[in-house]
């Protein structure tokens, strides 16, 4: 796929600014009659889409059918969110002479209005649930902007055909011209992330590429929120009595959430805490690994053996299963204890990105602690345990401040498109601790809040009307009032 020309860089920007402004005005029906049609269109696409991905990224075709699906189906949960008025936080102060402060309160209305273009930098390992219309995708629509995507290098001619799809289903619900564009390559990503009218951005790959668009975003002359999120380790710990309890089953999990999609997933549970004496060692060199299969595309598979080399070369770290020389991407197993580990953290809470875990062996559940309170940020931090736990309170209270979810008992792989995700945390698993890219909050980065002082009833948005035509909940006097 050729480059985007800075040229039509710069004519796609201005139509996405001119589709904003119209956009920005657009009713809820009329949103989520867009995000439905855009829902539908992938569906009756499916056929056509999938082939291209199963041969553009190697992934397996259920596995491809399912993540199409969620796609689909966060279209249509953020089309239904819109209705009930939440994501607005209408707030309504009347204006009170007698306000306790010592001054007159003024009529003061507040609501969250749509930030303006969005420029979303689409993901490798999922080509359809983070990629062209993926979850960022449908959060800055439904938040009322437009929407420039530049297009993941790995998989462009399924970019292409999904932004067939959504353009023209869009076209269909009466969408602006130009609300949805994509664009290519490196270059074009940078000029577009520089250009004046896009005043957000978002996110999903590499550490290093990340802070290098998160630098660019914040050197603009007009700097802009930038949601990236950028790489986790996602440690798991296994207290002793859960070891005693069920070693095999731990084991036996744990791989299986590694090994999944060739363990391509931001979520894999890369380090595992285990007992020294529990037998946990034993049954994890047991399973069986599954055979290598290609990775997504060639910079991953240098990433990854790159990652592993230097896995491998740290002294007192060794390989338990899988072979001890093989070549990227097949599967393997390492293994340390927790002193060697805590002498040399960085390294080894490097994300492996791909089917490679390391087991780190610890004497004394203290040393968990420890370990916890170094953690740099972790999208998601994993328990196995059990509720009388000397250790599990404080242990969660510690990776509660290292990552932005905690699991107890589950492992991390699967995310949920629900109301009360998290898929964010502390840097460097994200630029920006206070957001998700997953659930339904993740429209409010693509929000920015509005006060309107003493505005008469009329030009006041309905949201903040006095009627209430929208008949949504709102904050009134600081109470929460229902329709």
């Amino acid at each position: 796929m050729h480059p985007t020309s800075p040229t039509e860089v710069d004519r796609i920007v201005s139509r996405a600014a001119d589709a904003s402004a119209q956009w920005k005005r657009s009713t809820i029906v009329e949103r989520s009659r867009a995000l439905i049609a855009t829902a539908d269109a992938l569906d009756a696409n499916a056929d056509t889409l999938i082939p291209i991905a199963q041969r553009e990224t190697h992934l397996a075709e259920a596995r491809l059918r399912g993540e199409l699906r969620r796609t689909s189906f966060q279209l249509r949960m953020f089309a239904e969110m819109l209705s009930d008025g939440l994501w607005l936080d209408a707030r309504i102060d009347h204006a009170d002479p007698d306000w306790p402060m010592g001054a007159p309160r003024p009529d003061l209305r507040r609501q969250l209005e749509p930030i303006g273009t969005t420029l979303v930098f689409a993901a490798s390992n999922f080509p359809f649930a983070f990629s062209v219309a993926g979850g960022d995708t449908a959060s800055a629509l439904a938040a009322g902007n437009a929407v420039v995507l530049k297009a993941h290098h790995g998989h462009p001619q399924l970019s292409e055909a999904t932004t067939a799809v959504v353009v023209g289903a869009l076209a269909v619900a009466g969408a602006p011209d130009g609300l949805f564009q994509t664009i290519h390559g490196t270059e074009a990503g940078v000029r577009a992330l520089q250009a004046p009218a896009i005043k957000a951005a978002s996110f999903t790959g590499s550490i290093h590429g990340g802070r290098a668009l998160f630098d660019i975003a914040n050197a603009r002359p007009e700097p802009i929120p930038f949601y990236g999120e950028l790489g986790s380790t996602n440690p798991a710990f296994v207290t002793r009595s859960a070891a005693a309890r069920d070693a095999a089953g731990i084991a036996r999990d744990f791989v299986a959430s590694v090994m999944g999609s060739a363990g391509q997933l931001c979520t894999k549970p890369g380090v595992l805490f285990v007992p020294a004496d529990s037998g946990m060692l034993g049954e994890l060199e047991t399973q069986t690994l599954p055979a290598a299969t290609p990775l997504l595309n060639g910079s991953i598979e240098s990433g990854f053996s790159d990652a592993i080399a230097a896995t491998r070369a740290v002294a007192g770290v060794r390989t338990i299963s899988g072979a001890a020389e093989a070549d990227a991407p097949a599967p393997v197993l390492f293994a340390t204890d927790a002193r060697t580990f805590g002498a040399d953290m960085d390294a080894l809470m490097a994300e492996m990105f791909g089917p490679a875990a390391l087991i780190v062996t610890y004497q004394d559940e203290g040393e968990l602690l420890d370990i916890a309170a170094r953690l740099e940020g972790q999208l998601t931090a994993t328990i196995i345990g059990e509720e009388s736990d000397e250790i599990a309170a404080d242990l969660i209270r510690v990776l509660s401040e290292k990552a932005g979810r905690v699991l107890w008992n589950q492992w991390p792989t699967g995310v949920s498109v629900t109301w009360a995700q998290q898929h964010g945390g502390p840097y460097p698993a994200t630029t920006a601790v206070g957001t998700t890219s997953v659930g339904m909050a993740a429209i409010t980065r693509f929000q920015r809040p509005v006060a309107y002082q003493n505005v008469p009833e009329a030009l006041l948005p309905d949201a903040l009307k006095e009627t209430n035509p929208l008949r949504i909940a709102r904050r009134v006097d600081g109470v929460l009032v229902l329709p």
